[in-house]
């Protein structure tokens, strides 16, 4: 079941640029911590909840048109790591790991120099990760692994979707890191 975008949008949470993006994603952070604040209201919301209105915010803000077709930055993509980490409770049906894993696969490509589809496309539910980023898998460069791995290390809440982007969309070029993730690479269910 997926959550249609939230109806109303305050002010301050539709983007016109990457850094008010990652401000706005601060404030559904905000809202998955206390269950209080603009994302939450006309609804009944728990702390540390994440539910499918709360991906529907983070879809809206980074897919909106002031930024879609600019790659995904690493405010946002921090931003949504510390999403991740907080929601320790999830109704989302998936969708927020979902994003956040072609989040941060758009960002590293995009910061190691390669060219990436629109935020629209590529975050689309619909799309699947493997129709645009495979080619990437031997040319997101090291630091970006080391980035990734640094903001998957000692974290309570692991998102397995980036979990196995890290262990099979960047392939032989995460092994080396896999080392450095005691516990992140045990994704078995």
């Amino acid at each position: 079941m997926s959550a249609a975008a939230p109806k109303s949008v305050e002010p301050s949470l539709e983007p016109s640029c990457r850094d008010t993006a990652a401000h706005a994603l601060s404030i559904v952070r905000d809202g998955v911590i206390t269950g209080e604040g603009p994302t939450t209201r006309g609804r009944v919301h728990f702390s540390r909840a994440l539910d499918a209105d709360d991906a529907a915010w983070c879809v809206r803000i980074l897919t909106a048109t002031a930024v879609n077709d600019q790659p995904v930055s690493r405010a946002e993509a921090e931003i949504l790591f510390e999403i991740n980490e907080a929601a320790t409770e999830r109704s989302d049906g998936g969708r927020f790991d979902d994003l956040m894993a072609k989040a941060v696969a758009h960002y590293a490509a995009s910061a190691s120099g390669l060219k990436v589809p629109s935020r629209s496309v590529a975050l689309a539910q619909g799309t699947d990760i493997d129709s645009w980023a495979p080619s990437y898998a031997s040319k997101v460069n090291s630091e970006m692994l080391e980035w990734i791995a640094a903001q998957m290390r000692g974290k309570r809440q692991n998102n397995r979707r980036l979990m196995a982007m890290v262990a099979t969309f960047l392939g032989a070029t995460a092994l080396p890191l896999a080392g450095q993730l005691p516990n992140v690479f045990d994704i078995g269910m």
